[in-house]
């Protein structure tokens, strides 16, 4: 009976292929306006319960009080923190002429990385050996 009021013909099942990537546009940009939404509703929890429970632990309450789904929560999480992270640590960028300017920029004053230290001391011990 519903074949005869709703023929396929009229609301065809498939869209048109230029209708389809104008429909996934459309939701993207509707879910990213989701996620800003759940971002500044999050930051707010953090803001007003600041006396009462560190940051994480007001993100995690919004996410369950909201209700939040799991891939949707994760990304609201990361996100929240992104913004939080921008006011507690500034980003700074280095350039390679930055990075081999030394004590110029200040460079001085960073923890030199010792990323391969542990490797040159197995060396120095094995030719020791």
């Amino acid at each position: 009976m519903l074949r005869n009021l709703l023929p396929e013909s009229l609301f065809p099942r498939k869209l048109p292929a230029a209708a389809d990537r104008r429909l996934r546009l459309a939701q993207a940009r509707a879910e990213e306006a989701v996620i800003r939404a759940h971002v500044d509703n999050a930051l707010m929890f953090v803001d007003t319960l600041a006396e009462d429970l560190s940051f994480d632990r007001a993100i995690e309450t919004y996410i369950r009080t909201m209700g939040i789904p799991e891939p949707l929560a994760s990304v609201v999480a990361t996100r929240t923190l992104v913004v939080l992270g921008q006011d507690l640590v500034p980003y700074r960028r280095r350039g390679r002429d930055q990075e081999t300017a030394g004590d110029e920029d200040g460079a001085s004053s960073r923890p030199r990385l010792r990323l391969n230290d542990a490797v040159e001391a197995r060396q120095r011990a094995m030719r020791r050996a």
